[in-house]
């Protein structure tokens, strides 16, 4: 094999040019087709299979094409139905906006509102309690001063009765 591998190869002579051994029996010879046979084989089959490699290869691209193609319309697709959807959604977040700042003022007014309601009821409640107790004590000093001048009406009375 070591020298079928020596015979096969190029010898390269001093003055630096390629050629075969010039002394290739017939044996030598036909080993040297039939490596060379072999190699060519070798060499086909090495490129069919690259061919192969290389089908396969544009297939998967045509594939690959393809989907990205098909993923480019689905986009579109997205878009398409996002788009009406997205300037509804900023119509409607902008009159929420814009509600908001008028609720702000009306919420503040509401709250002072609600807070002088309840110091006019609170004052309310308390000038009535007041009036009550002032009419309470009225009743008792009516009721008092007309015990009293029963009382001196009757002393009066008795007087009067004691002189005749």
């Amino acid at each position: 094999m070591q020298s079928e591998q020596q015979n096969n190869q190029l010898v390269v002579q001093n003055s630096g040019s390629l050629s075969f051994s010039s002394h290739l029996s017939k044996e030598d010879e036909e080993m040297s087709r039939s490596a060379l046979s072999t190699f060519r084989a070798k060499e086909e089959e090495i490129e069919r299979k690259k061919m192969e490699v290389r089908e396969k290869v544009q297939l998967q691209l045509g594939r690959v094409e393809e989907e990205t193609k098909r993923l480019a319309t689905i986009r579109e697709e997205l878009e398409a139905l996002a788009d009406p959807m997205r300037k509804e959604v900023a119509l409607v977040r902008k009159r929420i906006d814009s509600v908001n700042k008028e609720l702000k003022p009306l919420g503040h007014t509401c709250q002072k509102k609600e807070k002088e309601y309840k110091d006019a009821l609170e004052a309310f409640n308390e000038k009535n309690r007041e009036k009550v107790q002032l009419i309470t004590k009225l009743m008792e000093l009516v009721s008092e001063s007309e015990r009293l001048r029963m009382k001196k009406l009757e002393e009066l009375s008795k007087n009067i009765d004691s002189m005749q």
